[in-house]
């Protein structure tokens, strides 16, 4: 094993630092209970939003932290969901009174944990309301999940929800907006090679030099099959025909999002977009927008995932608004 850490033990809790080193322009870190927050949070009267998971997958979500998207995000060692006093502290640190939104990936213990810091919240008198991104189409259950994994729509759906609680949504309409999109995206990936964990120090699984493996999760999980190494033009089908399979996109506009398991670099991942914008075309699909890059991560993990999200008018706009965070910014 090749990284730049110091200590496998320690590896989150030193890259938080850095972090706020780096970005303590527009984020503020809890280092006792590893919560990143925006730095004007709480905002009085604006629906908080609160995220999180394991660390390996950055930016997200810590990355998605401030104008336009996050309010807090709460990091968990790698691959492992944060604890439940992270999650309540979060929720009350950035509730001004309009309510918190919970962004949760479809992991066990995303979901457990989150469910359990919703309870300390409503006991504490806030209200709370929780929204289950389940886009993945490769498998139906997983290693960690009971139904769909978590996966790219997460993106997408942060910073759509980010603008309409920037705007002044309340939290029915942010709820509803958040539900929306779960319903018109779904996600699907692809790994040429595994990740290597700092604690364990070798790759969570072995894949020949002339293998990729077709629906894999973030977390390194198996997928739908093991084929042989193939180009661009044939991996763009073989991740949109399952999601066209899965939800009928055809006649729609979409934001397309390519995104990069954090092992592949940008030249590789716009050879993709181009493949998969070709053949969205030619299946009656038309992007409106876009995103091209490594924003959900599997640690080392070479290979990508594509995210389809049926656009309209409002989601264009939502879209389009600005954003100031250190993973994504844009319009401000």
């Amino acid at each position: 094993m090749k990284k730049l850490i110091n200590d496998a033990d320690a590896v989150v809790a030193e890259s938080l630092v850095g972090f706020e080193a780096a970005m303590g322009g527009l984020i503020r870190v809890d280092h006792e209970n590893k919560i990143v927050y925006r730095l004007d949070s709480p905002r009085l009267g604006k629906v908080g939003l609160v995220s999180g998971g394991g660390s390996g997958h950055e930016p997200l979500h810590s990355g998605f932290v401030g104008l336009g998207m996050l309010d807090a995000a709460c990091v968990g060692e790698i691959f492992t969901s944060p604890v439940p006093g992270q999650v309540a502290a979060a929720t009350a640190a950035v509730d001004g009174g309009a309510g918190v939104l919970h962004i949760v990936k479809n992991y066990t213990g995303d979901i457990m944990n989150f469910e359990m810091a919703a309870e300390l919240a409503a006991d504490s008198g806030s209200r709370v309301e929780s929204v289950v991104v389940d886009d993945d189409v490769s498998v139906q259950d997983s290693l960690y999940t009971a139904g769909r994994r978590g996966v790219g729509l997460t993106v997408l759906l942060e910073k759509l929800v980010g603008a309409a609680a920037e705007a002044g949504a309340d939290l029915d309409a942010v709820l509803a907006l958040a539900r929306r999109i779960t319903a018109s995206g779904r996600s699907m990936g692809l790994a040429l090679t595994s990740c290597t964990t700092p604690a364990v120090g070798k790759p969570t699984f072995e894949l020949g030099e002339d293998e990729m493996e077709v629906g894999i999760g973030i977390h390194g999980e198996p997928g739908r099959e093991r084929r042989p190494l193939a180009s661009a033009a044939e991996v763009a089908p073989l991740l949109c025909e399952p999601i066209l399979a899965d939800l009928d996109y055809r006649g729609s506009e979409v934001i397309a999002f390519v995104n990069g398991m954090g092992g592949t670099p940008l030249i590789e991942l716009f050879v993709m977009y181009a493949e998969t914008a070709r053949f969205l075309e030619a299946a009656g699909v038309r992007i409106v927008r876009n995103l091209v890059g490594n924003y959900i991560t599997s640690l080392d993990m070479a290979g990508c995932s594509i995210t389809l999200l049926k656009a309209d008018d409002e989601l264009i706009r939502l879209w389009d608004a600005p954003v100031v965070t250190p993973g994504l910014r844009w319009g401000a």
